[in-house]
Order: C-alpha cells, then structure tokens, then sequence
C-alpha cells in the first residue's frame, strides 16, 4: 500500500558505483532532491556497493564529485549498501523463519539444467526444494536461499507515473535472496536498506519497473508498508532511440567540462521529462515549488543541445561578474592559455560587456581571449593594412579624442564613436575593422564600444598607442 500522506517524506539516490554519473542518473537525483525539499522532506544517498567487482573507489568519487557539482546535497551521511550485509542476511533468517523463503541445494549446472526444460515447457522455473525440507546433512553443503512467492495470485502497483500495474505471480520465479557465498542480492538489499533509512518514495528509471514486483512482495512478506513507486522513463538521445556515446556527452563531468553552469543544468534536468505548464526557465526555488510526480510524462525525454544552449545562455547571463570570472580564468587555463597576475581582475572588468553573448564558459572563454592579449599586441599584414593611409591619420585622431573622454560608460563610448564617425564623414564601417584590429589584435570580440569598456580606459588607449606606433 502507499505510505501514508502525514508520513514525512524521505527520498534516496542509490546508484552503483561501477562509472561515472551518467546524466540519466542525475535527473533521477535531481528529482527525488525536488520532490523531498518542496514537501519538507528529507533526500538520502545509498551507494549499492554489493557488486565488488566492478564497484571502485574511483566511481564512488566520480558520483560525489558530479552531485556536489550539481549542488545535490544529501541530509544525511551516504549509506553504503555492502556494509549493510549483515543487517541484510538476519532479514533473509526472519523470511526462512515465517517460511517465505526457503533454502535451495542446486547446483548452478542444476538450476541451469532445469530451467532449460521448464522453458522448453513452456512453464517458469521452479525449485524443487521449495517444497522440501533440508536434512542436517544437506545444511551442510553450500546453497543459496530464494523468496517463496506466493503463487497463483497478482501483485500490483499503483505507480505514481506509470499508473497501475499488474503482474502475475505465476510469470515470476523464486528470487535469490542470498547467494552461496553469503552474499545479500540486490532485490533485498535495496528493500532492507529502503525500509530502514524510512524512504517513503522510490522514484527511479524504469528500467526498475519489474523490480518494483518482487520488491513488493518481499515488503509484503516482511508486514513493511511498501514505498510509493515512481518509474520515470529513460532519457534518449535526440533521434529518438536509446542514450549512447554517438549522441555526445553522457557523464555529468563531461558537461561541467563543456562550460555548462550547474544551475542551468538543474533547470534543463528538471524540464527533461517533467514540465509545468509552459514553464521552461525557472529558478530552484521555483523548481521545489512546483515539482510534482503528476507532472512526470510517460513516454521517453530526449535531449536537446540546442535547448540546453538555450538554458545555460540564460543562466550566464544571470551569473554573478566576479562568479563568471572565476569560471571563465579556469576555462583559459584548461585549453592552456598562458595566464598572469590580476587577469582574473580584467575579466570580471570585461564580463558585464561580453557574457549576454556566450552560451558556454568555454565560449566565454574565447570570447575574453582578447581581453588577456598582452601589450603590445603585434599586428599581421591583414591588421596594418586596415591600419594604413588615410585610415592610420583616422584612428589617431579617433585616439586623441578618446584620451581626453573621461567616462569610460559604454553608451556613453557609443555616442562619442556614432559622433566622431559623423565629423569624419565616414560610415562607422570605415571605423570599425581598424579599430578593432588595434584592439584585439583581430580576437572574436563584440562591438567597438564594448571592447573598449571591456578593456578599460587606461589599456584600451595604450593598445591604440601600440598599433599606431608599428604603422609608421
């Protein structure tokens, strides 16, 4: 049955620790962290270690370090499920001991052997120990213990997305709840673990959906009231068919390293799969406010770059100057651009006039190369031609009148440039190139009254100063 609604509601993230956080389990993250902070709730981490394996410390850290990038915080210490073993198997004794579980003998060449010909019958496995009692000596030899489902019956769900849905017992088997070698496998551990941590609201991939049957009766069998079960469906690349390394980046470190802010990929998580209303830019206070399992879709989301663009262009926009500068000065040093004392100071100089035009940290990255350019900027054959003739007497004049202009306010630069441009008799397109060769050495850059407020006063004349000297 559902947990009942005056029941405080605890969500969990459990993933396994076998790579890297993929994006799918993100949004899964970022949903069950939604869902808990907008009722008051509480959201927990269990890292299922129980396969050691492929379980490494490496993935562990990964997980922690894309989830504290995402800024997805548990409110309680991580939980890890293998350190839980013991708890796990005195619950494996408590369902031998109600009788719903039962010890079984087979060999693994057995069970492989007798599920071949139950398959050939068109029928499901079934042990023949589930109906018969081990001797001592048979306690002896090694075994596996499995669930006894109850047979002939229907266990059905009420998911939260998904709706109803039924299964009949006869087309399940008797899980392994214990191996041979003491081991706990998953389908119980996660029901222990989610019992005892009081989860109230299971909200995972799909892809857990069957899980959600034999979890269920094992609840049941243990007289636990069952989670509410949220399956959300899986995330597809943009053509429509399953996520995979041909349609780009899948780790969540993949995209911090693409210059993503972790806000904006917040809200593109949150908009994939789920929507309110018309609502496509919204803040996390808002995205706790309004996430509801309602408004989860049924049918797969598919990403789309081009409107995460479109998300992460907002979010830059709306970024703290000093913040971006930070962001922009570690992008600059991942592409090894050379770096120097108070460049940190020049770009958040610059970003009020450059940040509306990037959709990335690493697009604002090149777009403020020009502003680290060291003096003097050295001018190749396409820059001095700009800078030659009639064009050369221009720009100093242009330079002159620049160095007795005090305010230094971008609309302030505009109309003195649209004024200079008029006094010449010129169309500012006769203005514009050299100006802009001077400055930037030929950098992407925006307009010349930007440039020049990016730059500063003091460094944006002695940039002039430097391309007029190497045209005579």
């Amino acid at each position: 049955m559902p947990a009942a609604s005056s029941t405080p509601v605890v969500t969990r993230f459990a993933p396994s620790p076998t790579g890297y956080l993929h994006i799918g389990g993100a949004r899964t993250a970022l949903f069950n962290y939604l869902y808990a902070k907008g009722r008051g709730g509480k959201f927990l981490i269990r890292i299922e270690d129980t396969d050691r394996e492929r379980s490494t410390d490496d993935a562990v850290k990964a997980i922690f370090d894309g989830l504290s990038w995402l800024e997805l915080f548990a409110d309680e210490e991580p939980v890890f499920q293998f350190a839980r073993a013991d708890r796990h198997r005195a619950v494996v004794d408590q369902l031998l001991e109600t009788g719903h579980a039962y010890r079984d003998f087979l060999s693994a060449e057995e069970t492989g052997a007798l599920r071949d010909a139950a398959k050939a019958e068109g029928r499901e496995f079934v042990s023949p120990w589930r109906d018969r009692e081990p001797t001592v000596d048979d306690l002896a030899k090694p075994h596996t213990v499995r669930f006894r489902r109850p047979l002939d019956t229907a266990v059905v769900v009420e998911d939260a997305v998904q709706g109803p849905v039924r299964w009949e017992t006869s087309a399940l088997d008797d899980l392994v709840i214990l191996r041979s070698d003491g081991a706990p496998t998953y389908n119980l551990a996660v029901v222990v673990d989610d019992h005892d941590m009081g989860v109230t609201h299971v909200i995972r991939g799909d892809d857990h959906l069957n899980n959600a049957a034999r979890q269920s009766l094992i609840y049941d069998a243990l007289g636990w009231r069952r989670p509410v079960f949220a399956h959300i469906p899986l995330i597809h690349g943009p053509d429509g068919a399953k996520l995979s390394k041909r349609h780009g980046a899948q780790a969540v470190h993949e995209y911090a390293e693409m210059g993503y802010l972790p806000e904006a990929m917040r809200n593109y998580l949150a908009r994939l799969g789920w929507a309110h209303g018309d609502e496509e830019l919204f803040s996390d206070e808002q995205a706790r406010q309004w996430f509801d399992l309602d408004g989860v879709g049924k049918a797969p989301a598919r990403l789309d770059f081009d409107k995460l663009a479109h998300v992460n262009a907002h979010w830059l926009r709306l970024a703290a100057d000093d913040r971006l500068a930070k962001l922009t000065l570690d992008a600059h040093l991942v592409v090894g651009r050379p770096l120097r004392e108070g460049d940190e100071a020049r770009l958040q100089q610059a970003m009020p006039f450059v940040k509306d035009r990037a959709k990335t940290l690493t697009e604002l990255a090149d777009q403020t190369a020009f502003v680290l350019a060291t003096r003097p900027l050295i001018l190749d054959e396409k820059a001095r031609a700009l800078l030659s003739g009639e064009t050369a007497g221009r720009i100093a004049r242009l330079r002159n009148r620049l160095g007795l202009f005090q305010s230094w306010d971008v609309f302030a630069l505009e109309v003195e440039l649209k004024a200079f441009a008029e006094e010449e008799g010129v169309g500012f397109g006769k203005i514009g190139p050299p100006m802009r060769a001077a400055l930037t050495g030929g950098l992407v850059s925006p307009d010349i009254a930007r440039i020049l407020s990016a730059l500063g006063r003091e460094e944006a004349l002695g940039r002039l100063d430097d391309a007029l000297q190497q045209t005579k």
